[in-house]
């Protein structure tokens, strides 16, 4: 499903950082925040094929590669081939968003600068993504949150187990909640939701075991609830 504002989206990935075995939840999750028109990749393809791309691999996903040979040692050619890229796709006012999908540092001032231009910037990572970038994209997306379990022989991919605790959730959708000006203590869960993303840019239920915030807001126990679907509200049990 998408939305306008995120309506075209530029997917652009650093094939020196992100290992190509996680490609189909990565374009699945990107398929959640809009339509991904242009797919590109950048990384010296030259030589044998960085973190498991190949040639099946971006064939099947439609993704285009961008060959970058290092010019020296030690300098990564396909970084500044992808910032140069972003810039001038960011002036062609084709796009509404970028998906940057590296968990490397040095694209941080990139997200930046996009977002300067009101465009909205989703970075996907792993874990080791540094804070900086994180914070500098409108939302962050962990690999490890969106991964399936590893196959057993003949059995179903397991759920990955919950990095993070209910209780640490409880703490941040308290803070919003408290700040609704709805009469009553009331707050809407969608707008939960938005606060929580802007504020922690990173939030994601899945890290702590739930497919959508309102199971992990009742996984927490210390809410109560009225209205059903788009128009459920929470606030605050009496204690």
């Amino acid at each position: 499903m998408t939305t306008e504002a995120t309506e075209r989206l530029a997917v652009l990935i650093d094939a020196d950082n992100v290992p190509a075995k996680y490609v189909a939840e990565i374009f699945e999750e990107v398929a959640i925040l809009g339509e991904a028109n242009m797919r590109r990749i950048y990384g010296n393809f030259s030589g044998e094929m960085p973190q498991g791309w190949s040639v099946e691999i971006l064939a099947k996903h439609a993704i285009i590669p961008q060959l970058q040979l290092p010019n020296t040692t030690r300098k990564n050619a396909g970084d500044i081939a992808l910032v140069i890229d972003a810039m001038d796709i960011l002036h062609s006012g084709r796009f509404n968003g970028f998906v940057l999908v590296s968990s490397d540092s040095d694209f941080t001032r990139l997200a930046i600068r996009v977002r300067e231009q009101g465009l909205k910037v989703f970075g996907i990572g792993e874990k080791k993504s540094p804070k900086a970038f994180v914070q500098a994209c409108n939302r962050f997306i962990y690999i490890e949150n969106i991964k399936k379990g590893d196959l057993g022989s003949g059995e179903k991919a397991k759920r990955v187990q919950p990095e993070k605790d209910v209780d640490d959730a409880f703490k941040l959708i308290r803070k919003v909640v408290l700040k609704s000006e709805e009469p009553d203590g009331w707050a809407g869960l969608g707008w939960v939701g938005s606060q929580l993303r802007m504020n922690n840019t990173d939030f994601d239920v899945r890290a702590y075991g739930s497919k959508r915030l309102s199971d992990l807001v009742r996984a927490t126990g210390k809410f109560e609830e009225t209205g059903e679907n788009g128009g459920l509200k929470i606030r605050l049990k009496d204690q």
